[in-house]
């Protein structure tokens, strides 16, 4: 084993190697941009190199640098984990070619499968099941279009380097396979520096499943099932599973047995991934081979009980592996959930900024303990968490958005779904947005929880966007519940300050209104009875309706977090005063369903009705900015007439380009930011005459 490497990442990823170099006594050496040099990762490890300005292609891409640091720290082996430079043919053999082990597959194979074009070939060669398409490069957006014709819409457009749902579009008609084809190879070069483009038949109504492979240099290939990762947003990854609700046992094996195959075509020698698109009648197509570890591989961890990092090292350091086929177990089911900085109530838009507040669920899985066994026991099941960010730590605008992974296992589906909607109840995050909102609501959707879905899931439930009172909730008056039960707790405090004026001392009243507040002035009164108050016990019966509450809690004010237990089954929620919007409400958020609520005397609530709605101001004769980022193109000029439609403004953040349109026809008046600008949110790009 070595004695020392080098990760060559950041975030979650470098600290989750860590984890397991630690374990098996191997030292690590951690790079850094100016952006990362109070990282988590860079804390954890046990040396940590400079090695450039924050954008990645001065930075993490540096494959120079990066094996300039490893060779000046003595690390004998550089792991790239994935993104970046994981999949880079030229790095690993440079590493290779400097004497370093690089943790990770041969650059012939990295070579033969990283290349979507090539990979295609090879995959047909070794009789694995392909998707119709074009298999060579596209020169223009015109030669495009063509061959989608001929191939028929819908078709997929991808850039040949791509990866992480960067550089595909899904096209259905002659304008989407112009633009799509131009997108692709624009966000191709940004991120990958190849900017090949292919096409290939969009399989309507598809499973993305991915078959998790290992191989070591003694010629041992074997696969550890499979994982869902259906559940997509953009052609990125929301929720993953292992196994899949899906597909059969059948089914599994010829996928298995396919996805060997192709990888000892390329003699295959470490983690890998081979990804499949699934169509309703189980038939299945090869999509890609990733050549590295997939940000999804703990769920396999989870059900098999191997650490697929360690078994990364193991390989690279010379070990065959210590198993075969028939010794990899399936224990249990696991599912992952990504957690992003990102905007669900505003279009998904990045989030950056500094991290106010953020406690994850307390783990009880550990990412390097593999957990024993062949058979599902108490030793099994839990939360993980996988992370590269602490409270009151940076979130940058130049790397992807994802902060976290929360994994969970638990005895079957069922029990897993709903080990994580508890565990995401229990996530706090402040000081900028995340996607927890969008995931629990994702758990909690009927079709979901049955296993009824594709890939299309996410853009067919939610075509018009994610709002907050577009989920429904199975008890909607719990949360009136909570609220009013924080209030009786303040004017529980309230009440105890001496020195009060009389007969204006804060009273313990009985009775409420909780006044959950709608868009437009469009609210909601509950009428609300507190039948009993005890403020040492943390104990209330509230009465919403003919709904009787029965909570307990010891939680104290001012904290988000409210754990207890509530007619007797636990629960977890969280509970704030004041936001942006509605600094007076509290906002109460439980199982993806979110409510700003005022807790009114009945008198206040009466006069509250006869308020009039103060409407916001209007912002539509101006383009502003969804999002923090960089301002990378202006396509209009003053006076410029526009239509609905038409591009204005391309703002890149988090690796992603993001293209502005004009919503409605009209003409252009003052252009109020430049190329290059870096944006806040809401900041006027330009306004309408």
């Amino acid at each position: 084993m070595f004695k020392k490497i080098l990760i060559a990442n950041r975030g979650e990823i470098a600290c989750r190697v860590i984890q397991t170099a630690r374990r098996l006594g191997v030292a690590t050496v951690a790079v850094y941009s100016d952006a990362d040099r109070d990282a988590r990762h860079v804390e954890l490890a046990d040396e940590a190199v400079r090695i450039g300005p924050p954008p990645s292609r001065e930075s993490y891409l540096r494959g120079e640098a990066i094996i300039a640091a490893a060779k000046a720290t003595g690390a004998e082996a550089i792991h790239p984990g994935y993104g970046f430079l994981s999949e880079n043919e030229d790095f690993a053999r440079a590493v290779e070619e400097q004497g370093l082990v690089f943790i990770g597959p041969k650059h012939a194979s990295i070579a033969a499968m990283g290349d979507k074009i090539a990979s295609k070939k090879l995959a047909n060669a070794a009789r694995v099941n392909t998707i119709p398409g074009w298999n060579d490069a596209i020169e223009t957006p015109e030669r495009a279009v063509e061959i989608a014709r001929d191939i028929g819409y819908p078709v997929m457009i991808k850039a040949s380097a791509g990866g992480g749902g960067k550089g595909l579009r899904v096209a259905f008609d002659d304008k989407e396979a112009f633009e799509g084809f131009s997108s692709c190879r624009n966000e191709a070069r940004n991120s990958f520096g190849d900017d090949r483009v292919f096409i290939e038949k969009f399989v309507e109504e598809p499973r993305h499943i991915e078959i998790q492979v290992l191989g070591d240099a003694h010629g041992n290939v074997v696969y550890l099932h499979e994982r869902e990762c259906s559940i997509q947003r953009r052609h990125q990854k929301v929720i993953e599973e292992a196994p899949s609700p899906f597909i059969s046992d059948e089914t599994r094996r010829a996928m298995g047995e396919q996805a060997v195959a192709l990888a000892r075509a390329v003699n295959y020698q470490s983690a890998g991934t081979v990804e499949f698109v699934v169509g309703r009648d189980q038939s299945f197509y090869f999509l890609e081979m990733n050549t590295r570890l997939q940000v999804e591989h703990p769920v396999t961890e989870c059900i098999t009980g191997l650490d697929l990092v360690e078994w990364m090292l193991r390989v690279a350091a010379g070990e065959p592996l210590g198993f075969a086929q028939a010794d990899i177990p399936r224990i249990g089911w696991a599912m992952e959930c990504r957690i992003n900085a990102e905007d669900p109530f505003r279009g998904f838009l990045p989030s950056t900024g500094r991290l106010v507040s953020y406690r994850p669920p307390v783990a009880s899985m550990v990412a390097a303990q593999p957990v024993p066994g062949r058979e599902w026991t108490d030793a099994h099941g839990g939360v993980r968490v996988d992370t590269g960010v602490y409270e009151g730590g940076q979130i940058p605008m130049f790397y992807d958005s994802m902060i976290a992974k929360l994994i969970v296992h638990g005895r079957d589906r069922a029990d897993a779904i709903r080990r994580m909607r508890e565990a995401l109840n229990a996530f706090v995050v402040r000081g900028i947005s995340s996607n927890i909102p969008f995931q629990a609501a994702l758990l909690a959707h009927p079709d979901f929880a049955a296993g009824r879905f594709n890939t299309g899931f996410i853009a067919q439930h939610y075509a018009g966007g994610f709002r907050a009172e577009d989920v429904t909730h199975d008890d909607p008056a719990f949360l009136v519940a909570l609220a009013a039960f924080v209030r009786r707790k303040a004017r529980e405090r309230a009440a105890g300050i001496s020195g009060q004026v009389a007969g204006h001392e804060a009273r313990r009243a009985a009775d409420w209104v909780v006044v959950v507040l709608g868009e437009e002035g469009r609210h909601q009164h509950h009428p609300v009875r507190i039948e009993t108050f005890e403020a040492e016990a943390g104990r209330a019966v509230i009465h919403v309706g003919s709904q009787r509450y029965d909570i307990t809690t010891p939680t104290r004010l001012g904290d988000i977090l409210m754990q207890g237990v509530c007619n007797g089954q636990p629960f977890a929620a969280q509970i704030e005063r004041g936001s942006a919007k509605r600094p007076l409400a509290l906002r109460v958020q439980h199982n993806g369903t979110q409510i700003d609520a005022l807790v009114l005397l009945p008198r206040v609530a009466e006069l509250l009705r006869l308020m009039p709605y103060k409407a916001p101001p209007d912002t539509s004769r101006q383009l502003l900015s969804p999002m923090p980022g960089l301002l990378v193109d202006v396509a209009v000029k003053p006076g410029q007439s526009v239509q609905a439609g038409e591009r204005l403004a391309v703002i890149e953040a988090m690796k992603m380009e993001n293209i502005l349109v004009a919503q409605r026809d009209g003409v252009v008046g003052e252009v109020m930011a430049k190329k290059g600008d870096s944006l806040s949110v809401d900041q006027p790009i330009l306004s309408f005459q």
